[in-house]
């Protein structure tokens, strides 16, 4: 059996070439023992505190920095996950909406957007929260740096409109209201009307609503012209939720069936 030195000087060298990750099949054939050999060395590891494991299989290298979180920030080994396990994801949300400055509230777990469930993953004190959308590769995508490479984030149109059309994530209306406050000037109106195509309908309708109310009509214009020309149907503000005695709004072709403010 190979010894917990050779494991640990393999994780060395990982980190040394700027690798924070790795899979439980690749330590097998660095160390050329078995998976059973290799298991038991890498949780002796785990045990210090130098490795993680967000999946089954999947490790990731804790340098001390990260070592009070049990683990890498999600950030810099989502993508690598993601890659490993062979699907498409961007960051989405809330977390998205931190990343191009709007830190009004931050979530308390890091939102990914995937084509299909999955169940979230916790890694020492980092929390993963998956949310599927099955037409996610119509999403405007950016990428950016990190510490341990490239990061898939929704563009600050797209995210706009899906803290609108999955708020029940990120805290209610009320809290995107406030989200949006801060993400605003990161807005772009013909990109945001381009990501309206792409996206149902009644999102766009509660976004427009929501930066009129805030104050932001006029990076809304174009969100107008293409509720005019394409909303069949009132939508309500809320869904599953009265309509009787609302207003509606007619710029918006929606049903004002909740009042809501942004923060002061």
């Amino acid at each position: 059996m190979v010894s917990t030195r050779h494991a640990a000087d393999y994780v060395d060298s990982l980190a040394a070439a700027g690798r924070y990750t790795f899979t439980t099949d690749a330590a097998v054939k660095a160390l050329h023992t078995s998976v059973a050999a290799a298991r038991a060395q890498l949780r002796r590891l785990k045990k210090r505190g130098q490795l993680a494991d967000p999946h089954r299989g999947f490790h990731v290298i804790v340098p001390p920095e990260y070592r009070r979180l049990g683990c890498l920030p999600a950030d810099q080994f989502v993508p690598q996950l993601m890659d490993h396990l062979g699907e498409i994801y961007y960051v989405a949300l809330l977390s998205a909406a931190e990343l191009h400055g709007a830190a009004h509230q931050r979530p308390q777990g890091f939102q990914v957007m995937v084509a299909k469930s999955r169940r979230a993953l916790v890694c020492g004190q980092v929390n993963v929260q998956f949310v599927a959308r099955a037409d996610l590769d119509r999403t405007s995508i950016i990428e950016k740096n990190t510490p341990r490479g490239r990061l898939r984030i929704s563009s600050p149109e797209a995210t706009a409109l899906e803290l609108v059309g999955y708020a029940s994530l990120c805290g209610g209306l009320e809290n995107v209201i406030s989200v949006l406050a801060d993400l605003v000037d990161a807005l772009h109106p013909d990109k945001l009307t381009e990501a309206a195509r792409l996206s149902p309908i009644a999102w766009t309708q509660r976004l427009g609503y929501l930066l009129d109310l805030s104050g932001h009509w006029h990076i809304a214009e174009g969100l107008a012209r293409h509720v005019n020309d394409h909303a069949l149907v009132a939508a309500p503000l809320i869904r599953r939720k009265s309509r009787q005695g609302a207003p509606h709004i007619k710029r918006w072709k929606l049903v004002a069936n909740a009042t809501l403010g942004a923060d002061q």
